[in-house]
């Protein structure tokens, strides 16, 4: 494991579980059981600053996680640094040595 990730922020994950809606459709969305607590090293992307009133700020950032993390796809949430963040890339699985294996994920700051 690196050393960003041993030693990294502490983030709140809600994986996905699938469920039906009122219609019968079946549906993805956030597991209301509860946050996964995870440890993640967290690389700043690409950022808009919303200059006129009425415009819309844009935060990505991708947040890397140790590869145990499973079931968390783009109906996931994160909560990081008080914040809420939605993902906005499917997470990637980077194969290496057992130290450097881990997922990233790209995720946006929610308005």
């Amino acid at each position: 494991m690196s050393v960003q990730r041993r030693r990294g922020q502490v983030a709140l994950v809600w994986k996905t579980h699938t469920t039906t809606d009122n219609r019968g459709n079946e549906i993805r969305v956030a597991d209301s059981d509860g946050p996964h607590q995870v440890r993640a090293a967290f690389i700043p992307q690409r950022s808009a600053r919303a200059e006129v009133p009425g415009q819309m700020a844009i935060n990505v950032l991708r947040m890397i996680v140790d590869v145990d993390l499973e079931g968390v796809d783009l109906w996931s949430r994160v909560e990081w640094a008080g914040k809420q963040w939605d993902i906005v890339t499917p997470p990637a699985y980077h194969h290496g040595t057992r130290r450097t294996r881990h997922w990233s994920i790209d995720i946006r700051e929610r308005p």
